[in-house]
């Protein structure tokens, strides 16, 4: 029994651990260190090229909820990153080098994972599990696109936030505090009265842009919106997403200012900072110009600016089932954000998902069909689902689970009983799945 894993990415490195943990060999083809995409800057495997936050780690939100149904079933990637995380109030944040560092120690370190470095140009004989991510080779995806048909796969692009040195930040002009003071002050608070705020806005919707070739013609996913592109939408549209104050008092005033940037820790050190929700394709120079205008990043060192890149995704519910596998080509899945799964935790569920049951395949076992009512299980049936009009990359949530078969007062009471009936399920599950 043998499977080759293209990428060695979140959902590479998870599909190829879930099957090498139930006793399958696997051939991991990764490009690194011989090539690499625009967006990657090491040689570790899943490499976490915008943000370093997976997001939110409370069962009320279903990204806490999928992360913890993949704790519970073994998923390398949370473990990994439960083990690098730093403090990010109630957000999972992890050391973006400690924990990219420590998935490749321990794919690498598996006895029944073979790693071959390279390109792959051609899709290889026998079962094959893509997860080349949204960043997937000129050559490999041209393969693709003949496999697939002229309409299978489209693009949409993404876009990165920019990175400070911590000790350049003046925090005589900001504060640390989360916000509503929920969990630890993990948060720098950089305020803006109006007047600073509206300089600023000027300044974010008249800034210059990096050319990127096509980018007039394409989509751009909402939750990578860049900054620049989300402010022209009106004065204040900031104010009420990545810059919205609410529940954020600066100590010195004790009152909320008119608008707050939040930096939150990028490394386990406490070192370095990434400005949340300030993905942007500016010119390198005008990332500077700009955002040095709020006040506590006047001199602020600039470690990485944001970067803008092209993604692609696939027609996943004309070609796939809810194994993430080719409905024209069973021996043929695809995990991770080509998929239309958006975000990290997503990626890593899909390879999850993929590499049990690939795996079970193989051993003659049936499949789990992990349910509707568990996250996991949502996600695959949502990307697979035939009926979908009009296919975009998907975050988890709620709304693509079933409902409770009865009525809960409060959004945050009927979010934690929909998790509840979650993880009853995955609890029951554990004997099967697990290897």
């Amino acid at each position: 029994m043998e499977v080759t894993v293209i990428g060695a990415g979140l959902a590479g490195s998870e599909c190829a651990w879930q099957l090498a943990q139930r006793g399958v060999k696997v051939t991991l083809r990764e490009m690194k260190p011989e090539k690499r995409t625009p967006a990657h800057v090491t040689d570790d495997f899943a490499e976490l090229c915008c943000s370093n936050s997976l997001r939110s780690d409370q069962l009320e939100n279903a990204v806490g909820l999928l992360k913890e149904e993949l704790r519970r079933l073994g998923s390398l990637i949370l473990r990994c990153a439960d083990e690098t995380r730093v403090e990010a109030g109630g957000a999972l944040a992890v050391d973006r080098h400690g924990f990219a560092a420590l998935v490749t120690e321990r794919v690498r370190s598996h006895p029944n994972i073979t790693v071959v470095p390279g390109e792959v140009t051609e899709i290889p004989e026998g079962e094959v599990v893509i997860a080349s991510g949204p960043l997937t080779s000129d050559a490999l995806a041209e393969k693709l696109q003949a496999l697939l048909g002229e309409d299978s796969d489209l693009h949409f692009y993404d876009a990165a936030a920019p990175l400070v040195s911590a000790e350049s930040v003046d925090m005589d002009k900001a504060w640390m505090g989360s916000r509503y003071d929920k969990g630890t002050a993990d948060y720098v608070n950089c305020p803006m009265t109006e007047a600073e705020y509206d300089a600023f806005w000027q300044a974010l919707t008249t800034a210059q842009e990096a050319e990127v070739h096509g980018f007039e013609d394409k989509k751009v996913f909402e939750g990578c919106m860049p900054v620049e592109v989300m402010a022209r939408r009106g004065h204040d549209t900031l104010c009420y997403g990545p810059l919205k104050p609410r529940g954020l008092t600066d100590p010195r005033t004790g009152k909320e200012p008119y608008a707050v940037v939040q930096l939150r820790r990028d490394n386990a050190q406490g070192s370095v900072y990434n400005l949340v929700g300030f993905q942007t394709h500016l010119r390198f120079p005008e990332q500077k110009r700009v955002f040095s205008m709020i006040p506590a990043l006047h001199d602020a060192e600039f470690l990485r600016y944001g970067v803008m890149h092209r993604n692609t995704f696939l027609n996943s519910p004309r070609l796939l089932d809810r194994y993430y596998r080719l409905k024209a080509c069973p021996r043929i899945s695809f995990a991770g954000q080509m998929t239309g799964v958006e975000g990290y935790v997503e990626s890593a569920a899909s390879g999850f998902l993929v590499g049990v049951e690939t795996a079970r395949r193989l051993l003659g076992l049936p499949p789990v069909d992990f349910p509707r009512e568990t996250a996991i299980g949502a996600l695959g049936l949502y990307v697979s689902n035939p009926t979908v009009a009009s296919f975009q990359p998907m975050n988890i949530n709620f709304g693509i689970m079933p409902p409770l078969d009865h009525r809960v007062k409060g959004k945050r009471n009927k979010n934690a009983e929909l998790s509840q009936r979650s993880l009853a399920l995955i609890d029951g599950m554990k004997e099967e799945v697990l290897p």
